[in-house]
C-alpha cells in the first residue's frame, strides 16, 4: 500500500518545516537575523495509464490517464531577506543598514564574511571588531583620546580629539551587497559567507547607488513576526498529525486484508 510510505514522506516534510519555524521563533531578538521558510517539491508520478496513450483501434486516446503520486521532499530553505524594524541603542559603535548590503567582516583565516548585524566594539588597539573581534573592514582605528564618535549615512568615520575644532575623519566603512542574497551560506554567529550561488562580492560606498545608508546608534532588530510563526507551526502541526492518521489507517486497511478467510 503506497499511502504508508507517502505519508512517511509528508511526516518528514512536516519535521522539517516545523525545525525551520523553530528555529525561526528561537532567533526572534537576534541582531539582523532573517527568516526562512521551507519549500517543498512533490516527488516523482508513477503512470498506471499515461495520459495521451490510445484507448482504441479507432484513435482515441485517454484525456487524462491515471497517475500516482509517491509523497513530497523538502525543495529548498530559503532566506526572505526583508528590512527589520530599527532599534535606537545610544551605543556609539552601533549601527544599522537601511536598505541593501552588509557590513564586511575580515576572519582570522584572512577571509572575508558578512553580516547585518551591527553591534560593533573596540579591540585593545583601538580597531571596530565585532563582539567575537573580528575586524571591520576596512581596518579603522579609534585613537584612545577621542572623546566622541559620529558615523554619517555615508559610513564617514569621525572622531572628535581634543584640541581639535571639528571632528576628525578616521576612514570610509564599505558594504557588500550580492546578486543573489538567498545564496549566500550562514555560518553562525550572525555571520555569512559568500558562495557560487551567491556570486560575488561587489564592495562600494554605503548611501551611494544599489547600497543602503548607514544609521548610527541603531541596530536591526530581526524580521521574524510571532504571530506568522505560530500560526505557521499550528498549520505545521495539524499536517503532520494528519499524514499520521494516514498511516494508521492505512494500517487498519492492511489489518483488514490480512484477516481475510
Amino acid at each position: 500500500m503506497r499511502a504508508l510510505s507517502i505519508a512517511s514522506t509528508g511526516m518528514l516534510a512536516q519535521q522539517l518545516n516545523v525545525e525551520v519555524i523553530s528555529n525561526n521563533i528561537a532567533n526572534m531578538n537576534t541582531t539582523g537575523f532573517k527568516r526562512q521558510r521551507a519549500s517543498f517539491h512533490d516527488l516523482l508520478y508513477q503512470n498506471v495509464e499515461r495520459t495521451g496513450a490510445a484507448s482504441s483501434d479507432a484513435g482515441t486516446v485517454n484525456s487524462n490517464g491515471v497517475q500516482i503520486g509517491v509523497g513530497v521532499r523538502a525543495g529548498a530553505v530559503y532566506r526572505i531577506a526583508e528590512q527589520g524594524d530599527l532599534q535606537s541603542t545610544e551605543n556609539m559603535f552601533d549601527m544599522a543598514i537601511q536598505g541593501r548590503g552588509y557590513f564586511r567582516i575580515q576572519m582570522p583565516d584572512g577571509d572575508y564574511s558578512y553580516t547585518r548585524a551591527g553591534a560593533f566594539g573596540l579591540s585593545p588597539d583601538g580597531q571596530m571588531v565585532t563582539a567575537q573581534g573580528y575586524t571591520l573592514m576596512p581596518g579603522i582605528a579609534i585613537p584612545q583620546d577621542a572623546t566622541d564618535v559620529s558615523i554619517n549615512a555615508q559610513g564617514e568615520v569621525m572622531a572628535m580629539i581634543p584640541g581639535d575644532t571639528g571632528p576628525t575623519v578616521q576612514g570610509q566603512l564599505e558594504m557588500a551587497t550580492f546578486f543573489n542574497e538567498g545564496g549566500l551560506e550562514a555560518i553562525g554567529q550572525n555571520l555569512f559567507k559568500e558562495s557560487a550561488a551567491s556570486g560575488s562580492a561587489n564592495v562600494g560606498t554605503p548611501g551611494t547607488d544599489g547600497y543602503g545608508s548607514i544609521i548610527h546608534g541603531m541596530l536591526e532588530t530581526s524580521n521574524v513576526n510571532a504571530v506568522a510563526e505560530i500560526t505557521n507551526l499550528i498549520t505545521a502541526q495539524r499536517a503532520y498529525e494528519m499524514n499520521a492518521k494516514v498511516i494508521s489507517a492505512a494500517d487498519e486497511m492492511l489489518s483488514v486484508t490480512s484477516n481475510l478467510k
